[in-house]
């Protein structure tokens, strides 16, 4: 009996804390965040391929190079024009290079992060 009443107790909190879970989430609108955080993780991990291939192009060249002079010389094998919704430029200079991963959001006011690495290898995001 014991038992019986301690497995309804746990029933009955896991239900509340269920209603509270998904109260929160309409309440947040959060319906595209699960995508929009895996879109994220793929573009940092794309910024830090490209800055990769930028000092490995440095490395034999002495030099650092546009995302198309990384393609046309072997470092970058797989071309990536974008992600979802996120497309990258690149800019180089002597001493350094700074890649950029600038978001388009869909709708107006929905806010999205861009996010750019330079030769540190830090991935940051931008204002």
């Amino acid at each position: 009996m014991r038992a019986l009443m301690s497995l309804a107790a746990m029933i009955i909190v896991a239900g509340i804390g269920y209603w509270i879970y998904i109260s929160n989430l309409k309440a947040s609108g959060t319906t595209g965040a699960p995508a929009q955080a895996i879109s994220t993780v793929g573009v940092k991990s794309d910024l830090l391929s490209f800055a990769q291939a930028e000092r490995v192009y440095q490395a034999n060249h002495g030099s650092f190079a546009s995302l198309d002079e990384l393609y046309s010389s072997g470092a970058l094998t797989v071309r990536k024009l974008g992600r979802a919704r996120y497309t990258y430029s690149s800019n180089t200079s002597a001493d350094g290079f700074t890649i950029t991963a600038r978001c388009q959001p869909q709708a107006a006011g929905a806010a999205c992060p861009s996010f750019s690495i330079d030769q540190t290898l830090q991935v940051q995001q931008l204002p």
